[in-house]
């Protein structure tokens, strides 16, 4: 009797053995949908399409980039928390995913709960950089520089609760420096009043900035990775002056919770593949951001840790949304 219930249960897991296995060797047999939750051009956007073209190529199916901006990537993260667990619709998760979770008071939706996680693509590291008007050549030279001049320096964002306010909100509660926020709506309009004096200092996105600092019309001090950045030969590590701080921004794949381990597992294969294939890993070095290629269960520690950590920031900062 027992081997035949042995027998009976091989019997009835066989069919889903198959299937899974099928399932997986079979995706993608379809279109793709990548859904970026911010505008088309953004650094979020430029790393989806670079993946999301190897993938087409690699796959022989379109991953198809879709914008869906709006709500601080809430909007663009519903829906796919929404679709079908299927493999066909992929989010681009970022650290506003991980922000969000204590920035906004109700949220429709658990980010953790609600998505799986796939694959890493990139970190990309923000600088500290500031106008050439500011009399400081360094990361010590500004804090000493800020502390002498308490509230009088203007610290620009691209909008409350961001990677990049909470970036300098992070070097506020470590340094003791006292700096007035203002955010604006995205890095562009922050990014040309930083150059023209507006306001003195800003921890943006390397990708944002790169073309500003190429040109000198704004001086960067320190990058916000615990290693110094190729894309910037010389400039160190805020880390190496404020020991600890590290503030990077990244960029991975998710999907909607239930969607088969064997698709998960088969992306994960090819999006780590991607990021460190030779034309397209220069292209990432490129912008200044670092391959990021991880299983899929680290990709979910990496989240959750993320999480964890900009929680006290944001509620230290006093960070609020409309």
């Amino acid at each position: 009797m027992n081997r035949f219930i042995k027998l009976a249960a091989l019997a009835f897991s066989l069919p889903a053995l198959v299937s899974g296995s099928a399932l997986a060797l079979d995706y993608p047999t379809r279109t793709v949908r990548v859904v970026v939750p911010y505008p088309a051009g953004g650094t979020t956007d430029i790393m989806a399409r670079l993946v999301a073209n190897y993938l087409s190529e690699k796959l022989g199916q379109t991953f198809m980039i879709e914008n869906k901006p709006g709500g601080g990537t809430n909007i663009g993260t519903q829906e796919v928390i929404n679709a079908a667990p299927d493999g066909y619709t992929l989010l681009i998760p970022s650290p506003a995913n991980a922000i969000n979770a204590t920035l906004y008071n109700k949220l429709p939706f658990d980010f953790i709960r609600d998505t799986v996680p796939v694959a890493g693509i990139a970190r990309v590291p923000n600088v500290m950089e500031v106008n050439p008007d500011v009399p400081a050549k360094t990361v010590q030279e500004f804090i000493d520089y800020a502390k002498k001049n308490p509230g009088k320096l203007n610290m620009a964002s691209s909008g409350n609760g961001s990677s990049i306010h909470l970036s300098g909100e992070l070097f506020k509660a470590m340094t003791g420096v006292d700096m007035v926020h203002v955010p604006y709506k995205g890095s562009a309009p922050a990014i040309t009043d930083l150059a023209a004096g507006q306001v003195q200092v800003m921890f943006d996105n390397l990708p944002s900035s790169m073309g500003f600092l190429k040109a000198g019309k704004l001086r960067p001090l320190g990058v916000t990775t615990m290693e110094p950045v190729p894309a910037l030969p010389g400039v160190p590590p805020v880390a190496n002056t404020v020991p600890g701080f590290e503030a990077s921004s990244w960029f991975g794949f998710s999907a909607p919770k239930g969607t088969p381990s064997e698709i998960v597992e088969k992306l994960n294969k090819e999006i780590s593949a991607a990021v460190v294939d030779p034309k397209l890993k220069a292209r990432i070095e490129d912008l200044g951001g670092i391959p990021f290629p991880i299983s899929a269960a680290g990709f979910g520690k990496f989240i959750q840790a993320e999480t964890d950590k900009w929680r006290p920031v944001v509620i230290k900062s006093g960070a609020t949304v409309d």
